[in-house]
């Protein structure tokens, strides 16, 4: 029931204005403030160290090394000089010492970029379709298969090493199976037109597993009444692989190629162990010239150099993944 009064009645009722309105606080509220204070220090507390690591290692070396790239050191030299853009500069073209070097290394670079993404590809896809159809033993197979990611990258970079001496098992096998003419007297790391395709191999050898089983698993994930379709309509196995399967496949092969160039484009420890650069420059990468630089120059001021090469691949990797993206975007 609602009682209307007149206007001249309705201001002389008492209550509250809002001026005089006040916020109460209970007994209660007083203790669960203080808990939860309690609990919010107790929390930043606990992520204190991993932030103060995150500070040192992370954003104080990327401000370090990025104003090193500015400068020329050593390493041991009280105080850095200061010289701008011309370590960039150098490493662009201007250092007759420099960017030869640099240049080289990018080519390779580029070949092991393209090759090994595609290679592993090539490789993978048909090797996942065979696993997907056998129904016996699959999991040890698979088990098989990915035995070379898991194993150690320095003992398999060793053993490969043994492998393709001139007396090794590449060269013995060639010649017991009457292919004599193609084993390498030098070694397949000795001979500077078989180096590179060489490391090549071993990076898709070693990529390969986990590209299968990410290629497993999206065949595994894909609905078997659109095969059932496409077997009916009488594609068979090759068509229905080619046709039907891969174009599904296209986003799992995206993913691919991003972590191939990732270690296309920074990897520099197989190239270090096996043939550390060699023959000449044959197999010299831009990651192993950024160790090179930063580690191996004795004495000379090279770390600025090092650290703007570091920021050129930094660079090159941003527009790697930016054009990955857009790829996935498409796709989706």
């Amino acid at each position: 029931m609602t009682l209307d009064l007149p206007a001249s009645t309705t201001g002389d009722l008492p209550g509250p204005t809002p001026a005089r309105t006040r916020r109460f606080t209970t007994r209660a509220e007083g203790p669960r403030r203080s808990a939860r204070l309690r609990e919010t220090a107790w929390g930043y507390a606990f992520i204190a160290p991993a932030l103060v690591l995150f500070g040192v290692m992370g954003v104080y070396t990327i401000v370090y090394g990025f104003s090193l790239s500015f400068a020329q050191w050593n390493g041991f030299w009280p105080h850095w000089r200061w010289v701008g853009l011309k370590n960039y500069t150098d490493l662009l073209g201007n250092s007759p010492t420099y960017a030869p070097i640099v240049r080289t290394a990018a080519v390779n670079t580029l070949y092991v970029m393209i090759a090994v993404p595609v290679l592993t590809v090539l490789v993978s896809y048909p090797l996942a379709l065979v696993l997907n159809s056998v129904r016996r033993l699959q999991g040890i197979l698979r088990s098989i298969y990915f035995l070379p990611y898991v194993t150690s990258g320095i003992a398999v970079y060793f053993a490969w090493q043994y492998i393709l001496q001139p007396d090794g098992a590449v060269n013995l096998l060639l010649k017991s199976v009457g292919m004599g003419s193609l084993s390498q007297p030098q070694g397949w790391l000795g001979n500077p037109d078989t180096a590179l395709p060489t490391l090549i191999v071993v990076m898709v050898w070693s990529a390969v597993p986990v590209a299968t089983l990410l290629y497993l698993t999206g065949l595994q994930s894909l609905d078997g009444s659109l095969l059932e379709a496409a077997a009916l309509d009488g594609a068979g196995a090759l068509r229905v692989a080619t046709h039907v399967v891969w174009p599904l496949m296209r986003p799992i092969t995206l993913v691919i190629t991003l972590l191939n160039l990732r270690d296309a484009l920074q990897g520099f420890q197989l190239f270090l162990i096996m043939t550390n650069g060699g023959p000449g420059n044959a197999t010299d990468v831009l990651g192993l010239e950024t160790y090179r630089l930063a580690f191996l120059s004795e004495l000379s001021p090279t770390l600025g150099l090092a650290s703007a090469l570091g920021w050129l691949l930094f660079v090159a990797a941003l527009v790697v993944a930016f054009i990955n993206q857009r790829a996935l975007r498409r796709l989706g």
